[in-house]
């Protein structure tokens, strides 16, 4: 694998990470604030789009900010199947950290925060 390129922009508040830079991807939107860009016939990841990074980043008083996957609803039964499986492997699962908040025995909700980077600006 080629080396990891950040590129924040600071205008835009949008950290673009690049897994294989270049290459043609689908874009799942795993929130309003997320973008995961993965070919699927490999069934790996090609980068990661965080908008409005400097939130996602931002810690609280009691730990690391997180946010629900709610897109992941939103995908066919085998789409979120491969895409679970690239959030749970590096080079993904070294920047976006995964859980599950269980608000029921019934209901479980996928969830992620960031691990800390340090980015500079382009």
């Amino acid at each position: 694998m080629t080396k990891i390129n950040f590129n924040y922009d600071e205008i835009s508040d949008t950290l673009y990470v690049s897994f294989r830079p270049g290459e043609k991807a689908t874009g799942i939107e795993l929130n309003e604030h997320i973008l995961l860009r993965i070919n699927k016939s490999e069934r790996r990841a090609v980068g990661l789009t965080f908008f409005e990074y400097s939130l996602l980043a931002q810690k609280t008083d009691i730990g690391p900010r997180s946010f629900p996957l709610a897109g992941l609803s939103k995908l066919s039964d085998e789409l979120r199947e491969i895409v679970l499986d690239i959030l749970h492997r590096p080079p993904v699962s070294d920047i976006l950290y995964l859980s599950a908040y269980t608000p029921s025995l019934i209901e479980t909700i996928p969830i992620s925060h960031l691990q800390p980077l340090t980015i500079t600006a382009a």
